[in-house]
């Protein structure tokens, strides 16, 4: 009989509740990791303990209330970030059949990689098939989740073999999937926005100067979605999102591109986030709020969201699909 297989979905993570404690905990977690801040720690050290993690959790509080029953269902309470994901675990599992336990598990928060180890190890599996799910590769988001994979493997004598899947940024079904995502959205609308925004997380620019790919794959995202999209994807733009501090971030920002558009004459606008696999606190409330309420302010008149791919059917094929090729190929 063959060796039993897992496989291991892992995405950003969010806190346990949407107070400041819980937060405080979250952000401790997150913006400790190196591959997150890069600054050195007697700097950063005192930034953080000192100012950020005594100010930024309430407000990040409040921000999580505002979306935190997104998408609720029977899982109970947790943020939609978590939800989503435990769904896509789910909805995949049916589609892998018996042959293949699939777990979820969150980089920063719960339920830890270390946990969802301990299950898949419990289960007896020996070969463990890591898919982060972060279309686009980044130092600060898949390089950690290699981190913490292996932290988690550290102490074992016996270790799984482990396969982490790297990006899957140009994969065809990917780009057809979110340029059917973009054409239902505006076939639903009735009308064809001005504008439509395909708004990535920023990083650091520094971080590219040093050698990091995202910025490249996001832009060959976008280049391969509007050639599938034909004529519509003229309207497409490339942005980012969710930068913090006085570094220069990648640009255009997605804020301040949408202040433009309206200063232009864009009355309406669409907003795609291609660089998150399930709906958050950056998209539902950064995005489809505060951007919403950005862009309205300065003059626009109509302003669409389009979801996450989420635990739509279709995206969990493909996700099926993807490990089946390129994580689990001869464990099967």
């Amino acid at each position: 009989m063959g060796k039993k297989s897992g496989l291991l979905l892992v995405n950003l993570g969010s806190p346990d509740a949407p107070t400041p404690k819980a937060v405080r905990k979250y952000l401790f977690e997150f913006l400790h990791d190196k591959r997150v801040i890069e600054t050195s720690r007697w700097i950063w050290c005192p930034i953080l303990h000192g100012v950020i993690l005594r100010v930024r959790p309430a407000r990040s509080a409040k921000a999580y209330a505002k979306i935190w029953h997104e998408f609720e269902g029977r899982e109970g309470d947790e943020a939609p970030l978590v939800r989503i994901t435990r769904r896509q675990a789910e909805a995949l599992a049916a589609q892998m059949g018996d042959n293949i336990q699939v777990d979820f598990a969150m980089r920063y928060g719960n339920p830890s990689i270390s946990h969802a180890m301990d299950r898949l190890m419990t289960a007896g599996v020996e070969n463990i098939a890591v898919l982060p799910l972060y279309p686009q590769y980044c130092g600060a988001t898949t390089a950690s989740v290699s981190d913490g994979m292996f932290k988690a493997l550290k102490d074992l004598r016996d270790v799984p073999a482990v396969r982490i899947l790297r990006d899957y940024h140009d994969d065809k079904s990917y780009i057809s999937l979110l340029a059917n995502s973009v054409k239902s959205h505006i076939k639903d609308l009735g009308y064809t926005p001005d504008a439509i925004l395909a708004s990535f997380h920023g990083i650091p620019q520094s971080y590219i100067d040093k050698g990091d790919p995202y910025q490249s794959e996001c832009q060959t995202t976008v280049a391969l979605l509007k050639a599938e999209l034909g004529k519509l994807g003229d309207k497409v733009q490339l942005t980012f999102q969710s930068r913090f501090g006085p570094k220069q971030w990648l640009q255009p920002y997605t804020d301040k591109t949408l202040e433009h558009l309206a200063a232009d004459g864009k009355t309406s606008v669409a907003v795609i986030t291609p660089g998150f696999a399930a709906d958050c606190l950056e998209t539902l409330e950064e995005i489809n709020m505060e951007a919403r309420k950005a862009f309205l302010a300065a003059g626009g008149m109509k302003f669409s969201y389009i979801p996450c791919l989420n635990d739509d059917k279709d995206h969990v094929k493909f996700l099926a699909n993807l490990s089946k090729k390129q994580l689990l190929a001869g464990w099967l």
